[in-house]
């Protein structure tokens, strides 16, 4: 937004599963146009405050603002609704349907009344795979035959069928080679230039490092860091990562406003 207020804003997040508290007091903003990567050991609590973005876990205490207003959101269609679109680590795609019906799985009714039939389907689905610059044979291509970079590909693009504002993507380069790992950044690149605010949940610093404005490192299911990553370094985010450094709490590099 023009007047650098966050797209996506969380303010005391707290969030407890019967004894475990997950998230104590966690603030947390994403804005349009950059990419904020966050981090963290496992336990951190990762998982935990992407779901409540989601709407799967509805957090018990804190402030949710989206576009500078305070929502709502305690299911994962009213996330949706809002334009927050989540990519998780294992796709969620049919192996044994072609690209188009991935894409359309559950879509197939447009609007309140017209219904997509195969031809509108077809054409959509390479509209957005060519705007996200997302090389695949074919798209009647079964999923099955496609590279692990590919697939992530598809699966973003699946989400961009809402034109959503803000997408997160859980783990986006797991399990990935290094040149189906570039292409996958070179996606997140994509839709950081065409304005949304991209959330990236990541254990590889080398590949948050790569496309990161801003880092938000969790500790035991605190906000402990926002770091510029054009102004720091691997060891100092690790530092914040384990405690390691004494004071990291009190955020040594703070994100100057985009």
């Amino acid at each position: 937004m023009a007047d650098g207020t966050p797209l996506l804003e969380l303010r005391g997040v707290n969030k407890r599963f019967g004894a475990v508290q997950a998230l104590t007091d966690v603030d947390f903003e994403a804005h349009p146009g950059r990419v904020t990567a966050l981090v963290g050991d496992n336990g951190a609590g990762k998982s935990t405050l992407i779901k409540t973005i989601a709407g799967i876990n509805p957090m018990d205490a804190g402030e949710y603002r989206f576009d500078g207003r305070p929502v709502q959101v305690s299911t994962p269609q009213a996330a949706t609704a809002l334009g927050i679109a989540t990519v998780y680590q294992d796709l969620a795609l049919c192996d044994n349907l072609d690209v188009v019906a991935n894409l359309y799985l559950g879509r197939e009714e447009l609007g309140a009344v017209r219904l997509l039939d195969e031809t509108d389907m077809e054409q959509e689905a390479s509209k957005v795979l060519k705007r996200l610059a997302v090389r695949i044979p074919s798209v009647r291509t079964l999923i099955a035959s496609l590279s692990g970079g590919q697939r992530q590909g598809v699966a973003i693009a699946r989400s961009m069928l809402g034109e959503p504002k803000v997408v997160m993507l859980d783990e986006p380069t797991a399990a990935l080679g290094v040149a189906q790992t570039a292409q996958v950044l070179d996606l997140i690149r994509t839709l950081r230039d065409q304005g949304l605010a991209v959330v990236v949940i990541s254990h590889n610093l080398a590949d948050v490092f790569a496309v990161a404005d801003t880092i938000v490192v969790l500790r035991l299911g605190r906000q402990v860091g926002v770091l510029d990553a054009k102004q720091i370094d691997s060891d100092e985010v690790v530092a914040a990562i384990t405690g390691a450094k004494a004071g990291d709490e009190q955020q040594p590099t703070e994100v100057s406003e985009p």
